[in-house]
């Protein structure tokens, strides 16, 4: 992205596009890690090349992985280290950038490789909590402190070391919703000796139990998916992966299109995994015009949406039990409930306030500058809609996701709105300029 502005405008006209939204940046981390590990060559197409997700891909060759051709474009193949990691003397300095899945999820793998490593990342990732994934991983065995000024932040000293839990098989149960955390422990029981289980309240995306099934590593799960067990040690076996589109990517074209008279976008190759898709859920109950054209049903499912400009979208409660799959969508929801006859509530959502932003207070400082009407808890929000919104100069509180939502939000404010620091908006959406270009030009 060449500006760290961006100006949105009232659109006159309908929004009409065919568009192919970038990997899914979940998954793109996940299959850096586990092609990383494997034995032989994985055949990686779609991965997303955003700052986060090659900050994990270049973590993994730092510790003897092999990328060929250059991720760039976005097809290329990764030979893994086969659980033989390059070692140093003094440790290794792994950069995360602004990502909190990749310092999570290589906070589980580095626990159980002979491998003496730092983890840090970017001022904003360096405030972003970590005893989640510390705790449980110490449990385990492994050896990892916080060093950061912010108590349980990063920086995150890793002596990696073999784990072995043949004498006491390892049960975590979780006591938040959070995929990542999960993963971590999934990842470092899939390397130690023995059985790791982990117990959820809720069931939460599935990218890395898919990932592990794709690619042959032992794991059993419950009907409901709610309790996972992890039989290592284990390498991953070497099978190319195909990455989905981005369905968080994919949520800001939905709602633009939704909220733009007369619009219509097609959405190609959308990741439909139904751990990811409750935004669907929410806008079918809000009154959305959103169609099913085509679907897949691969190790990751996907399909291609059509997306129709709804005339009157009315509020809704959004339920606890969808927000763990609803967390990264919540932003640019705000913006369509901004816009809907009638109050949405959301709560149980304090998650929200340890993401790249506090995107409760970002959400909310940001409608109330345009003019929307909205109420704060601790835990969420109370959006009455129907107010019209004004443009004006937004920060994105260096938030890819609060960026891009405020973004869609101006299509239908008065006048223009800028939003400030959208070089963030790299780290997830390359391309994101050059879509909203397409669509409202």
């Amino acid at each position: 992205m060449s500006t760290d502005t961006i100006t949105s405008t009232c659109q006159t006209l309908p929004l009409r596009s065919d568009i192919m939204v970038p990997g899914d940046k979940s998954i793109s981390h996940r299959a850096a890690i586990l092609a990383g590990l494997a034995q032989g060559a994985t055949g990686i197409r779609n991965f997303l090349c955003s700052s986060d997700c090659l900050h994990t891909l270049a973590a993994m060759q730092q510790l003897g992985a092999a990328v060929s051709p250059a991720p760039n474009p976005s097809h290329f193949s990764i030979t893994g280290f086969a659980n033989h990691p390059t070692t140093a003397r003094e440790a290794i300095t792994i950069d995360c950038g602004n990502s909190g899945t990749g310092m999570r999820l290589l906070a589980g793998v580095l626990s159980a490789l002979p491998v003496h490593a730092v983890l840090t990342g970017d001022e904003s990732l360096r405030t972003r909590p970590m005893k989640r994934v510390i705790d449980p991983l110490s449990a385990m065995g492994a050896d990892i402190r916080a060093c950061g000024e912010k108590s349980g932040c990063a920086p995150l000293e890793i002596q990696g070391r073999p784990l072995d839990l043949t004498s006491h098989p390892f049960t975590y149960s979780m006591p938040i919703a959070s995929a990542q955390v999960k993963s971590a422990i999934l990842l470092a029981g899939m390397l130690a000796k023995g059985e790791t289980t982990v117990r959820q309240l809720k069931r939460t995306r599935d990218h890395t139990e898919r990932l592990f099934v794709h690619c042959g590593v032992p794991l059993t799960s419950s009907p409901a998916g709610l309790e996972l067990t992890v039989h290592g040690p284990s390498l991953p076996r070497a099978r190319d992966i195909t990455i989905p589109g981005d369905f968080s990517s994919a949520a800001f074209w939905m709602v633009a299109a939704c909220i733009v008279p007369d619009s219509e976008i097609i959405l190609r190759r959308v990741g439909l995994n139904p751990t990811r898709t409750a935004l669907l859920q929410v806008l079918d109950r809000m009154g959305t015009d959103i169609e099913l054209l085509t679907r897949s049903d691969e190790s990751e499912p996907y399909g291609d949406l059509r997306v129709r400009y709804s005339s009157r979208l009315h509020g809704v409660e959004v339920r606890a039990d969808e927000i763990p799959n609803l967390i990264d969508e919540i932003p640019v929801l705000a913006i369509a409930a901004a816009f809907a006859e009638g109050d949405t509530a959301i709560r149980h959502a304090e998650e929200l306030r340890v993401k790249e932003s506090d995107r409760i207070h970002a959400i909310v400082t940001n409608l109330r500058a345009m003019g929307g009407q909205i109420e704060e808890f601790d835990d969420g929000m109370l959006i009455h809609g129907g107010s019209p919104l004004r443009g004006g100069t937004l920060d994105s509180f260096g938030d890819h996701r609060i960026a891009m939502s405020f973004l869609v939000a101006g299509l239908r404010a008065s006048g223009s709105t800028s939003l400030l620091h959208c070089k963030n908006i790299d780290t997830s959406y390359p391309n994101f300029s050059e879509h909203f270009t397409r669509l409202t030009r």
